[in-house]
C-alpha cells in the first residue's frame, strides 16, 4: 500500500531523512517510535505531501504522489491523516466538521453524509455530541471527532502522527481504543506514537528511527523483548525507566 524508495529530505543544511526504505501492506499496522528529533514526524507527513522530498520515491496504492502534476487535493482526500492538535474547525459543530470534507471536496449529497458522519460518531462514541462544538469537548473527545473526520473520505490508508501526545494521561486510553478498533477492522495505518503498550498490543510491525535513519524493523515480540541495535536497545531502556 506504502513504499519508500531511497527517500531523502533535508531542511537547509540538516539532512532530516537519509534513504529511507520501507514497505507497509494492506491492513497492516505499522508503529513507528523513536527519540524526539529521530525524523519521525517528518516521515509520516512526506506519505501525503505535507512535506516534500528532495531524493527517492513514495507510491502509495501504485501511485508516485511526489510526481509533478499530482492532485494534491484527490491525493490526500485517499490519506486519512489525524495529528497531534486536533485541527478542528473551532466555528463548526462536530457534525459540521466532518461533513465538510466528503461535501465541499467529494461533492456528495448533504444527507448521506449527515448519515455517514453520525454513523462515524456513534462508531467513536460520540453521537451525543454531533451538536457541540469543538471547544466544550475535552482533548480525548476532539481526538476521537478528528478521527471521524478523517474516516469520512472512507480512506484505504489512516495515518497518525503522535494523536495521543497533546492528551492529559486520562483521556489517552480512549483515543487509542478508537484506533485499536481500527486496527481490528483490517484499515492500513501509521502510526508514530510514543505509546509503547499500543505498539507491543496492536502493532504488524515495529519501526524504530534515531537520527533520520530506520535503524530496525520488527515484529513486536521481537522489538520489545529482544531489539538487536544498541540506539533501539537503549530508548527501550528510557522508556522503561521512565
Amino acid at each position: 500500500m506504502i513504499k519508500f524508495d531511497k527517500v531523502n529530505k533535508w531542511y537547509g543544511d540538516h539532512h532530516v531523512l537519509t534513504d529511507i526504505d520501507l514497505h507497509v501492506r494492506k491492513g497492516e499496522v505499522m508503529v513507528v517510535c523513536g527519540p524526539s528529533g529521530s525524523g519521525k514526524s517528518t516521515m509520516i507527513r512526506t506519505i501525503n505531501r505535507l512535506e516534500e522530498i528532495q531524493k527517492g520515491t513514495i507510491l502509495v496504492d501504485g501511485q508516485d504522489i511526489h510526481a509533478k502534476g499530482v492532485n494534491l487535493n484527490h491525493l490526500r482526500g485517499g490519506i486519512g491523516f489525524v495529528f497531534q492538535q486536533f485541527n478542528l474547525f473551532p466555528h463548526m459543530s462536530v457534525l459540521q466538521n466532518i461533513m465538510y470534507s466528503p461535501v465541499h471536496v467529494r461533492k456528495q449529497g448533504k444527507q448521506e453524509t449527515r448519515d455517514l458522519a453520525m454513523s462515524l460518531l456513534e462508531r467513536v462514541g460520540l453521537a451525543h455530541k454531533a451538536e457541540a462544538y469543538p471547544g466544550s469537548l475535552s482533548g480525548g473527545q476532539q481526538q476521537r471527532v478528528a478521527i471521524a473526520r478523517a474516516l469520512a473520505l472512507k480512506p484505504p490508508v489512516m495515518l497518525f502522527d503522535e494523536p495521543t501526545s497533546a492528551l492529559d494521561p486520562e483521556m489517552v486510553g480512549e483515543v487509542l481504543q478508537v484506533m485499536k478498533a481500527l486496527a481490528r477492522d483490517g484499515m492500513t495505518m501509521v502510526c508514530v506514537t510514543h505509546e509503547m503498550g499500543f505498539a507491543r498490543e496492536v502493532a504488524d510491525r515495529v519501526v524504530f528511527m534515531d537520527a533520520g535513519q530506520i535503524i530496525e524493523v520488527a515484529a513486536p515480540d521481537e522489538f520489545f523483548g529482544n531489539p538487536r541495535h544498541p540506539r533501539a536497545q537503549k530508548f527501550l531502556a528510557d522508556v522503561r525507566a521512565h
